[in-house]
């Protein structure tokens, strides 16, 4: 399990897996990714990279590279295991729902 103290948590009544989303606050992708969450009321931790400065934000960078080398966003965490990189909605309801 990823523990920052930085992950702000969202609840939802779907709690299947332990989801962490590695996101920018301005990124269309990252929105449109939490809105498919949230829709689906699924259960997530999130962090907005570019709202973090310092060591935290190289904390998280470090983290996030550990699952996507490229460190693009979003990057969704699935049981610290799978891994999904941008937000294409098939993919994610067949990995989710």
């Amino acid at each position: 399990m990823i523990e920052l103290d930085c992950l702000e948590e969202i609840e939802g009544s779907v709690k299947d897996h332990d989801l962490v989303l590695f996101a920018l606050s301005t990124c269309p992708h990252c929105r449109h990714a939490r809105d498919f969450l949230e829709a689906n009321d699924i259960s997530y931790r999130f962090v907005y990279v570019d709202q973090l400065e310092g060591d935290e934000r190289a904390d998280v960078m470090k983290e996030t590279e550990k699952y996507n080398p490229r460190r693009s966003f979003p990057t969704l965490v699935i049981d610290d295991g799978d891994v999904l990189v941008g937000f294409t909605e098939a993919d994610w309801k067949e990995k989710l729902l």
